[in-house]
């Protein structure tokens, strides 16, 4: 028999009723964690990284290898005992197998695949590929995969979720509140932010969102080197305050010296676990290169430098930066767009804290505003009709729910998809 999730109504996009579900007893742990791990600025120490990373690691399903599975029916033709043998044989400790397509569960992920592979030793993590045409019930699908007993969840969400700040707020709010805060949940995206200014990373990795960061970080198709992709993705990622779990790539045939490197890279780079796309494309060059022992970078530093903001730019990453203004007690709208009213709230908030007032966001911009949580926002498709901004501002933020139309910046282009658009799509 089936094991279904508990039913509950649907929840309206851009409504209320959202961000109550959002703000659940439940999901406010979520929050708390989030602001536990915002409190790390980009300057922080790397024994402080390390020391977070370590205490998690044990009980992590992001911890170690993992492998993803797109086809099971692909993946050494679906035999499980083959696959429950090269896991072993390459050190693969978690299995990422696709859970579900948009609104529509996959067979292949159910109770007795978790179970099998739960009894080998293995632990076993759902993926689903997302569009936010139908949120609500794409969430209903990562539930279910849940309630199969899947030790974590990743959200795959790629272009087809740009500018749509309502739709992944529903899909996170509805997801949190069918299986709780404590379910390890990854956002598995775009790795390069600053490419897609419309994605909105902000909600996908903000309070009451996924715990994890599993950025797709393949270093052949986005046609770079593997140090530039890793300090690429790192400076930007970082400010999301989430751990972050590489994703490698061992399809289209990449050297298997790269591979080594991209896990000697994780270790430098203090990340909690390495996976790998994917299980049926790996050829046996690669899968060797997985399991070949690696020796520690010596004398390697992860050197990274947080990206600046200021006039001009535009973005989610200006989401993010004006949603912690916000909570350090600035006035302003949250646009995802940096213009006079961002400058000034940036000067203010620089004076108070002792900092060169240049309305400029750099490095120690950053790691002070850091400090403060990033304010709960509930996005609306046309917004709130509010009398006046500053009286608006002051009661919702006295609410602790910020009402806003999604931010200008949803409507931008992306730069390009450093990755190839659709796969692990259908």
């Amino acid at each position: 028999m089936e094991m279904r999730p508990p039913s509950m109504s649907t929840i309206s996009i851009g409504l209320l009723a959202a961000l109550a579900l959002a703000l659940a007893p439940g999901a406010r742990a979520t929050g708390a964690t989030a602001r536990a791990h915002e409190h790390r600025s980009p300057a922080i120490a790397h024994a402080a990284r390390r020391a977070r990373t370590g205490a998690t690691a044990a009980a992590s399903p992001f911890a170690g290898r993992g492998m993803w599975i797109w086809y099971l029916s692909a993946s050494d033709r679906g035999n499980l005992r083959a696959i429950i043998a090269g896991a072993r044989a390459h050190h693969v400790s978690t299995l990422m197998v696709k859970a579900g397509d948009g609104p529509a569960a996959w067979s292949q992920f159910n109770p007795a695949l978790v179970a099998t592979l739960h009894a080998s030793g293995l632990r076993v993590c759902a993926w689903q590929y997302v569009y936010g045409h139908q949120p609500a019930a794409e969430a209903r699908v990562g539930a279910t995969a849940v309630a199969y007993g899947a030790d974590c969840l990743l959200i795959d969400a790629e272009s087809q979720y740009e500018g749509k700040y309502v739709a992944a707020q529903t899909y996170m709010a509805q997801l949190r509140a069918r299986i709780g805060a404590a379910l390890p949940v990854a956002l598995a995206g775009f790795p390069y932010v600053d490419y897609h200014p419309a994605f909105p990373y902000s909600v996908f990795l903000g309070p009451g969102g996924a715990q994890y960061d599993a950025p797709q970080m393949y270093w052949v198709d986005i046609g770079t080197a593997v140090d530039a992709v890793y300090s690429h993705t790192f400076a930007y990622n970082r400010l999301y305050g989430r751990p972050i779990a590489p994703i490698g790539q061992v399809y289209d045939h990449p050297r298997a010296r790269d591979i080594v490197r991209f896990r000697q890279l994780a270790r430098a780079y203090d990340a909690p676990g390495v996976s790998w796309w994917d299980w049926q494309e790996a050829a046996p060059r690669q899968w060797r290169a997985l399991a070949r022992p690696t020796r520690w970078l010596a004398g390697f530093t992860a050197a990274w430098q947080a990206p600046g903001l200021g006039p001009g730019s535009a973005g989610d990453l200006v989401v993010w930066a004006q949603e912690h203004l916000v909570s350090a007690g600035q006035l302003l709208r949250i646009t995802g767009t940096y213009r006079r009213g961002t400058v000034a709230a940036v000067r203010r908030f620089q004076l108070a804290h002792g900092l060169i007032a240049d309305g400029v966001i750099d490095a120690a911009t950053w790691q002070a505003l850091l400090a403060y949580p990033a304010a709960q926002v509930l996005w609306t498709r046309t917004g709130a009709r509010l009398p006046s901004p500053y009286a608006a501002l002051h009661a919702a933020v006295a609410r602790d729910a910020l009402v806003q139309p999604v931010p200008a910046s949803a409507h931008l282009h992306a730069r390009r998809d450093e990755i190839p658009s659709g796969v692990g799509a259908g």
